[in-house]
């Protein structure tokens, strides 16, 4: 049974995940760094997000940490994160080499006229 689609936002928050945990304004700057610019989280945005990836076992709460005299939440990728994740990034590159494919076959030969 196919899986469903990753949306943007969730693809891009689990990546930024991946290599440390961070707290909510690291996640929002590294998913548009990313993204190159295509993805810019607001507040409400990206802590809905998270709510779901932690209700849904793809993200944990790492710690939290007194910042300016309120908490930071810092948030880690879970195993079952991590194997999404990695499902999409298959999911996509499945999509891109079929589509690459096809492309290719459609184009005409270069240097003929």
């Amino acid at each position: 049974m196919a899986t469903k689609a990753m949306i943007e936002q969730a693809f891009f928050i689990l990546t930024s995940l991946v290599d440390t945990p961070r707290h909510g304004y690291g996640i929002m700057g590294d998913v548009e760094e990313l993204s190159g610019g295509r993805v810019v989280l607001k507040v409400g945005t990206l802590y809905g997000m998270l709510d779901r990836l932690v209700a849904d076992g793809l993200v944990e709460l790492d710690r939290e940490e007194p910042h300016n005299g309120r908490l930071r939440r810092y948030f880690r990728l879970t195993d079952d994160g991590l194997a999404a994740l990695t499902a999409e990034v298959d999911r996509h590159r499945a999509n891109a080499t079929a589509a690459s494919r096809r492309l290719a076959a459609t184009r005409p030969a270069e240097g003929i006229a």
